[in-house]
Parts: C-alpha cells; structure tokens; sequence
C-alpha cells in the first residue's frame, strides 16, 4: 500500500465506486478511475497506475456481467467469443503501440465520438426494442472479427472509451438493444481486462493492497449500475451513452491542447 492519507484512499474508494456504476451503464469507468489515481498518487509510477486501475476494474465488470447474466437475454457463448477476439486484439494494439502517438489519435476519436453522438441524438430508435433486426451468423461473424478484434486493437494502442465504443457496436451489428449491448460488453470487457491484468501482474505493477480495498467499492458500483440500467431500460441508457461520450471527448479535448 503506497504512503496515503486517509482522505485521498476515502476519495480513490468513492471515486471507484462511481466508476463502477459509470462501467456497468454504458462503459468508460476508466475516464473517472484513472484520473483519480493518478491525482491521487502522484508520486506512483504510470504502469502501476494502470495495473492497478485494472485489478479494480476486472472486479467491478465481472459483478456487472454476473448481474446482467442472471436478468437479461445474454448469448454468453458469443460474448465470449467476441471477448477471446478481442483479446488478441488488444495484444496486437499494445504491440503497435509504441510507434504510434496519441497526438495524432486523439483528434480521429474526437471526431469519431462527435459522429456517434449526432447519430444518437438524430436517431433515437436507435438501442430500443423498436431498432432491432434479424441477428444473422453474419453479422455474429461480423460482431466477433471486427468488433471483437478492431476494438479489442483500439484498446491496445490507444484505450480511452473502449466500453463505450463496444456497447455502440454491438447495439449496431447485432441489433441489441443497450441494456443488451451493455450486458454483452461488460462479458467482453471481462476477457480483456483479464489478459491485460496478467501481463501487469507479471511485471509486478500491481498495487494489490490497495486495488482490493477499491474493487470492494468498484464491485458495489459495478453491480448497482447493472441493476440500475436493468430497471430503467434503453432510454436511461441512452442518456448516460451521450453523457459518457461528451465526458470523454473533453477529456481528449483537455488532454491534446494541455499537451
């Protein structure tokens, strides 16, 4: 456990917490979670910022997945399917990710993002009972290749967004609704958060201490936003989507004009 008052470990708690509940709804717990930990501890390595954030994260998801499995209509064998390709997805991305500089990604996701929210906003069928089709073994060969492995790629190389980016694109390819989609994503996000805890775990840039008292609070989170978006449906869902996508576009924003 790094040398912390007590003040800034309630914080980090309450903050996983809301991050949780963020994740569980739509995705993009992230954008609170590590911001929090890195204002929090300044004086701690980036790594075990982020091997930390997913010990806690991993908590939270699973809980939520758990909770969505038990309630709503869930194809956890495809899930799980889109989940293993975008885990090597995701491992691919970090292997490019180093040639690759934020500074030129940032302005694309900017634009990608701004693109989504009109789309939503100018369609509001879109994730309700009302949009959805016949779900055709093509468009799960779709869902797995390119869902799967292109976010699962994104995650890799770049990162921010990525819950919300597949809760978009299941609710499009699969024609889900987003309490639907959300279900599914949160079973995806489970296989890559446990491939990318791994490789942090095994170089040793976990803060486990601390990542166990935070994924108590993240599970709470993670389990009443399940349980939330279960009982306030594709509406509600759809409200949280654009506020999550606004958020992280500013946090682009912020973080391409402040660098």
């Amino acid at each position: 456990m790094p040398d912390i008052s007590l003040t800034t470990l309630v914080l980090l708690c309450v903050a996983a917490l809301a991050a949780g509940w963020i994740d569980a709804v739509v995705g993009g717990g992230g954008l609170l979670l590590i911001p929090a930990l890195l204002l929090g501890m300044p004086q701690v390595p980036a790594a075990q910022i982020l091997g930390t954030n997913k010990a806690v994260a991993i908590v939270g998801t699973t809980g939520a997945a758990v909770t969505y499995v038990r309630k709503a209509p869930v194809q956890v064998g495809t899930a799980v399917r889109i989940g293993l390709t975008a885990l090597a997805g995701s491992m691919a991305g970090a292997f490019f990710a180093a040639g690759i500089s934020s500074d030129v990604l940032r302005p694309v996701i900017m634009v990608v993002l701004l693109g989504v929210a009109a789309f939503v906003m100018l369609r509001p069928s879109f994730g309700t009972r009302g949009d959805r089709g016949p779900v055709t073994r093509a468009r799960i060969a779709t869902a797995v290749v390119l869902v799967g492995g292109g976010i699962g790629f994104y995650d890799g190389l770049f990162g921010p967004g990525t819950g919300t980016f597949l809760v978009l694109a299941l609710t499009a390819v699969l024609h889900l609704d987003l309490v639907a989609a959300s279900a599914t994503a949160k079973i995806v996000n489970v296989c890559t958060n446990a491939g990318a805890l791994a490789m942090f775990a095994y170089q040793g840039t976990v803060l486990w201490q601390l990542a166990a008292l935070m994924a108590l609070f993240n599970l709470a989170g993670g389990m009443f936003g399940a349980w939330t978006a279960l009982r306030r449906g594709a509406e509600f869902v759809r409200g949280v989507l654009l506020v999550v996508v606004f958020s992280l576009v500013a946090k682009l924003a912020f973080d391409q004009w402040s660098g």
